[in-house]
């Protein structure tokens, strides 16, 4: 298995993070509102004393400086890199488009079902599905990002379906029609998709698979992934939607050992 990573040629969906050191490093001006009000308040008493002194022809000969504030400037880099582990053997509880048994490469991909980059990266995956056949198998885990609000809904959603057989069918629904994610819209796709919708809408309200779509994003975090799409092939690191000739000469070359 290799760690390599490919360079991204097309933007990817990343996952800002902000390091603890950071977060301990706040500068005065992060601070307490009423606290910096406060001060406010404190230094213009101050400056107003030290006005009237000069004012009156005050005779000190030094006038005191004016108490100086240093706003923390530090700008952490918000994506620090990430230190690739192992990535996680495919299970039966995975979602497995193509046959486990006969592929000869495995298309391991983490999305996020709002990440417009990961829309545009689909149709390559469906392709190259197509194009190989029984030859490789795509398996799709969750990785949704925490600015996109729709994208654990539409997760869950997916595993909502997923429950009557649906997830694939599901899956190129929510992708081809990003702009509609809603709960309002999962519930017109189940209804298409001739879902039992008591059962799709009880699974829906109640998040019953969040901790399965968790568990698919610390996976994730565990093999190197921050952000979408991000699929390996045979263990190897592609990151973002890069073009289709990218994933076809990884394929060929691992086909032809």
């Amino acid at each position: 298995m290799s760690d390599e990573t490919i360079e991204v040629t097309e933007p990817a969906c990343i996952e800002p993070v902000v390091p603890e050191e950071a977060k301990q490093q706040l500068g005065f001006f992060d601070g307490n509102p009423k606290m910096i009000f406060v001060f406010g308040l404190v230094a213009g008493i101050a400056l107003t004393y030290i006005g009237g002194d000069i004012m009156n022809g005050a005779s000190r000969g030094v006038i005191a400086a004016a108490p100086t504030v240093i706003a923390d400037n530090t700008d952490p880099d918000p994506t620090p890199p990430v230190v690739a582990g192992k990535l996680a053997a495919v299970t039966a509880t995975d979602h497995i488009r193509g046959d486990i048994k006969k592929a000869k490469v495995v298309m391991i991909e983490y999305s996020d079902y709002e990440c417009p980059f990961c829309g545009r990266h689909n149709p390559t995956m469906q392709q190259l599905s197509e194009k190989y056949g029984d030859d490789v198998a795509w398996v799709l885990r969750h990785f949704p990002l925490s600015f996109h609000p729709e994208a654990m809904p539409a997760a869950n959603a997916a595993e909502c379906a997923n429950e009557q057989g649906k997830f694939w069918e599901f899956t190129d629904i929510m992708y081809a029609n990003q702009d509609s994610l809603s709960s309002d819209y999962y519930g017109q796709v189940a209804d298409q998709l001739k879902l039992n919708r008591n059962k799709f809408d009880d699974c829906v309200k109640t998040k019953k698979y969040q901790s399965v779509i968790d568990a698919d994003a610390a996976t994730g975090r565990t093999a190197g992934v921050n952000g979408t799409p991000a699929t390996f092939i045979d263990g190897q690191l592609i990151s973002g939607a890069v073009p289709i000739d990218t994933f076809t000469q990884l394929i060929d070359a691992a086909l032809a050992k």
